[in-house]
């Protein structure tokens, strides 16, 4: 009675108390329980171990095979500092490579969170998650508290989708310093008069400066070119 007492302790730590300790012991000597008690711990968590990362397999690699044929997703919509492709725009591109890889997603919004849910549709298995705060008390200019939640809520969407989905949806010009739709104008250099021209001219005669620098920064008339040419 005590060794059933010590053994059904071991089990219950084991196995969180499950009751096929009774039929262990009616088949099985006392000499071998223990051995058993472990070895069925250990052949119920392996199936356990091997569906959770089977699961997460099946949808990183469908999140994968989806990203190598989605192409850069960008539509001129400006932002501040930035252009961007609208929720419209996104859909049309991933809608079909998602269904092609058997890929779905939701976002639902969980009091000040909305969550993004990459799910694969295929088979069982485990889905990507991500979880975005949507900063409340924030004004814009024109607009009432609802429209303000409502644009939060369409903005944390499209970066929240873009970002689960591993794809580019926006352009940042200020990060690479480009503009759009703007004409590269060249900066216009100073003029000389009669005054300022005759202290470069003796500078270049003493070799303080020489004519190349003085064309350099400065636009010259005809006079002024030929009259640097004789020095």
């Amino acid at each position: 009675m005590q060794n059933y007492k010590k053994i059904n302790y071991l089990y219950n730590e084991l196995t969180g108390g499950a009751t096929s300790i009774t039929h262990i012991i009616k088949t099985s000597n006392m000499s071998k329980t223990t051995d058993k008690v472990i070895a069925l711990k250990q052949q119920e968590a392996m199936p356990q171990n091997n569906s959770k990362q089977l699961s997460n397999f099946l949808t990183l690699k469908a999140i994968a095979d989806f990203q190598q044929e989605c192409p850069v997703i960008h539509k001129g919509t400006k932002g501040y500092g930035y252009s961007y492709a609208d929720l419209t725009s996104i859909f049309r591109v991933i809608m079909p490579l998602m269904k092609k890889h058997h890929l779905g997603f939701m976002q639902p919004i969980e009091g000040t969170n909305l969550k993004t849910i990459i799910f694969y549709t295929k088979k069982e298995a485990a889905p990507v998650v991500s979880i975005s705060e949507i900063p409340q008390d924030v004004q814009l200019k024109g607009m009432n508290i609802f429209q303000v939640y409502g644009s939060a809520i369409t903005y944390f969407r499209r970066y929240a989708l873009s970002s689960a989905l591993g794809i580019i949806t926006d352009k940042d010009i200020d990060a690479s310093g480009e503009q759009e739709n703007t004409k590269t104008y060249k900066k216009k250099k100073p003029t000389l008069d009669s005054k300022r021209f005759k202290v470069c001219l003796e500078k270049v005669q003493s070799g303080i400066v020489s004519v190349s620098e003085v064309k350099k920064h400065y636009e010259l008339n005809e006079d002024q070119i030929k009259t640097l040419s004789l020095c």
